[in-house]
């Protein structure tokens, strides 16, 4: 017996296609239960008083208020929902993420998706402490575009982030995705105790660095676990060499 509590869903979107195939979708979760669709983000700011939802299933590209502006007003309620963004565009994700997103669905939204982005929903309204962390402003995680759909990539699991030029290169042992972000932003926002930046060009996780070296000539390099040797930059090297106790 499912013992789950119902989360009241609410649906914005302003095509009347994809209202139509959430709300089938949504038909087949019994865990959640359908109380209201808008067409645009005014309606939907309404609605989302009125009915105090638990999940908002959420498009960007609408008329009036767009997706994102639905989700800041709404995350600065007491009680705000969670919110999952059903969208065809994939440029989006990372500020997803800056408005509490629990999820990112690209379209036509998938009934494992679906079902994937409801279960970090109840995680995320589980309790005070889940709503705290939601908002902490750590990235746990990046959404990346890889081919035709969007990838979830743990933060932990990246071996260096290296600029190149108006994009961030993510390494991953012998694979890289590209991230439309800024490497500052990227260096406060990520963890400390997990990252280090090394130079003005590259940010490395903290175990992925095997020792360090010195040429002799007053250039220092980080030993990566792979092999390679990234050069430390002059204003970062206190912060490689606290690592070592230096």
């Amino acid at each position: 017996m499912n013992t789950e509590p119902v989360l009241r869903t609410l649906i914005v979107d302003d095509e009347p296609l994809a209202i139509e195939r959430l709300v089938m979708l949504c038909s087949h979760l019994p865990s959640l239960s359908l109380v209201g669709t808008a067409f645009d983000g005014e309606v939907a700011l309404r609605l989302a008083r009125t009915l105090s939802p638990d999940l908002v299933l959420l498009d960007i590209a609408m008329p009036e208020v767009d997706g994102m502006g639905v989700a800041k007003a709404l995350s600065t309620g007491e009680q705000p929902p969670a919110i999952v963004f059903c969208t065809a565009f994939d440029g989006f994700a990372l500020a997803a993420f800056d408005v509490a997103a629990v999820d990112y669905l690209l379209k036509p939204v998938t009934s494992e998706g679906l079902v994937r982005a409801v279960a970090r929903a109840r995680r995320k309204i589980a309790g005070p402490e889940s709503r705290v962390t939601a908002r902490f402003d750590r990235i746990e995680e990046f959404w990346v575009p890889y081919r035709s759909e969007m990838v979830r990539i743990a933060a932990i699991d990246v071996d260096r982030i290296d600029a190149m030029r108006d994009y961030m290169s993510l390494q991953i042992g012998s694979r890289s995705f590209l991230l439309h972000q800024t490497l500052g932003e990227l260096e406060r926002r990520l963890d400390p105790a997990r990252f280090v930046r090394v130079h003005r060009s590259t940010i490395v996780r903290r175990d992925f660095i095997v020792g360090l070296r010195h040429d002799g000539l007053g250039i220092w390099y980080a030993i990566l676990a792979n092999g390679a040797d990234v050069r430390i930059g002059r204003s970062y090297l206190a912060g490689v060499k606290a690592m070592a106790g230096r």
